[in-house]
């Protein structure tokens, strides 16, 4: 089960000890707030490791042809476990597109920790994937949580936004479309 991690708990964060506070970005307004930046020119990510609900190794390049929307979160984080319904909501909505939402879970409890969290909050549509170290976050660039990369059809990263915003919404969701269509 995930436990709550106070902020008197320190991890390591790209080399530097941070409270669990301080990993959690701070909200900015509404949770419609957050800005998708786009990356211009688009980059290819680096080639970081992470685990799906079985343990096996993954890396983006699995989802070769698919756009893809890879969520960094964790269970603790407040901004975090408020938008994960919009990207439940999210993941149904454009699975059809061949675009797929990958929430990297940072808890370090493993699957059973995400799975009992999603079933708390009916979860439905967003598979169980894993970097409990945080390494591919900081192999990407993460600042904090939650972060999300919006990663084109050939692999590059199209743009990013860290923060919470409404996932679902019809205009980010057409936004999301057009930035992993697009051969920018």
């Amino acid at each position: 089960m995930g436990r709550s991690v106070g902020v008197s708990r320190r991890v390591l964060l790209g080399g530097v000890a941070a409270t669990s506070a301080m990993l959690a970005l701070p909200r900015q307004g509404s949770a419609a707030s957050g800005t998708l930046v786009e990356v211009v020119p688009r980059r290819a990510l680096a080639d970081a490791a992470f685990r799906d609900a079985d343990g096996a190794e993954r890396r983006l390049a699995d989802f070769a042809g698919k756009g893809l929307v890879v969520n960094l979160w964790a269970t603790w984080c407040p901004p975090c476990v408020e938008e994960m319904p919009a990207l439940d909501r999210l993941a149904r909505q454009v699975r059809g597109d061949g675009i797929e939402v990958l929430a990297l879970s940072q808890d370090r409890g493993g699957a059973e920790v995400v799975r009992a969290f999603y079933a708390r909050l009916g979860i439905r549509h967003l598979g169980v994937w894993l970097d409990p170290r945080g390494a591919a976050g900081r192999a990407w660039g993460a600042r904090g949580l939650p972060t999300t990369l919006i990663v084109d059809r050939a692999g590059r990263e199209a743009a990013r936004l860290e923060g919470i915003t409404e996932w679902d919404a019809a205009r980010m969701v057409a936004r999301i479309r057009a930035l992993v269509a697009a051969a920018a």
